[in-house]
C-alpha cells in the first residue's frame, strides 16, 4: 500500500470518540475517555495535564504504537482500524515523526548515521546523495550540522535532542509527534528545543506536543487539557464532527 502525502489545509488525523481501556483481572482503567481531536496541517497542538491523565495514551495511539479499544481514527484519511500491522507500520514509518523524552540515539553511530537511519529503512529507499543531503539539511534547521561526525556521548543533552528533532524531521513526515522534549534537560537548553520545534512549525511543521510545563504549552496555536483521561479544556480545539 502507498500512502500519499499531505496537502496544504489538508487533515493529518482525525480522532472520533476515541476511549481506551486498559483491564487486569481485578479491574478496569478507562485512560481515555470520547476523545475527538482533528489536526491539520501546519496545526501547532500541545497536550497538557496532570500524571496519569492519558496524554501518554493518547500520543501513543496518535502514532500508532498502540490501538484504541473504541472510536475511529483516521491518518491522511486512511481508517487505522482496516490496517493490517504491516500496514500500520508502513504508514506510521511514513507519516509520523517522533520526538521522545529519553533522545533514543544510538551511542555507537554519529550524528549524521543516527539522523540518516529512518532513511535507511524508508519505504521509498532513497540513494545515497539524497539521504547526505537530507540529513545535512535537517541538521543545519536544528543548528548542528557542524556536529555531524560526533557521537552522542560527545554532545549536551540539549544537543542531543536537537539531533533527534533531525532524526525525526528527516524522512519528511506529515507530523511530529514530541513526548515531553525538555523533560530531561535544563530549562536553558529545554528553551532552546522549543525554540527550534518554534522555528520548524513557522516554516509549516505540524507538531503534537505532551508536556507538563504551562509556558510551553502556552506557545501552541490549540492547547488541550487532560483530566482523567477526557479533555478538561481545549478553547481553541478543532473538534471533529
Amino acid at each position: 500500500m502507498t500512502f500519499s502525502s499531505t496537502q496544504k489545509n489538508e487533515t493529518v488525523l482525525t480522532m472520533r470518540n476515541i476511549a481506551k481501556v486498559f483491564e487486569t483481572e481485578a479491574m478496569e482503567t478507562h485512560a481515555l475517555k470520547s476523545i475527538n481531536l482533528e489536526i491539520k496541517k501546519g496545526d501547532y497542538v500541545s497536550i497538557s495535564g496532570p500524571s496519569g491523565c492519558g496524554k501518554s495514551t493518547l500520543l501513543s495511539i496518535m502514532g500508532l504504537l498502540d490501538m484504541p479499544t473504541s472510536g475511529e481514527y483516521f491518518i491522511q484519511g486512511h481508517d487505522v482500524s482496516q490496517l493490517s500491522l504491516d500496514q500500520a507500520a508502513e504508514l506510521r514509518n511514513s507519516t509520523i515523526g517522533f520526538i521522545f523524552q529519553s533522545f533514543n540515539l544510538i551511542d555507537e553511530l554519529s550524528v549524521f548515521d543516527n539522523v540518516a537511519l529512518p532513511l535507511r529503512y524508508h519505504a521509498d529507499k532513497p540513494n545515497k546523495a539524497t539521504i547526505k543531503q537530507r540529513v545535512l539539511a535537517c541538521l543545519e534547521q536544528v543548528g548542528l550540522s557542524h556536529r555531524v561526525d560526533h557521537k552522542p556521548n560527545q554532545l549536551s543533552g540539549g544537543q542531543q535532542q536537537r539531533v533527534a528533532i533531525a532524526r525525526a524531521l528527516v524522512a519528511q513526515p506529515a507530523i511530529l509527534l514530541v513526548d515531553e522534549p525538555t523533560g530531561n534537560l535544563d530549562s536553558k537548553s529545554g528553551d532552546k528545543v522549543i525554540e527550534v520545534l518554534a522555528e520548524l512549525h513557522k516554516a509549516g511543521t505540524t507538531i503534537c506536543m505532551v508536556t507538563h510545563d504551562p509556558r510551553y504549552a502556552d506557545l501552541a496555536e490549540t492547547k488541550i487539557q487532560l483530566l482523567d483521561g477526557m479533555v478538561l479544556e481545549a478553547p481553541k480545539a478543532k473538534i471533529a464532527v
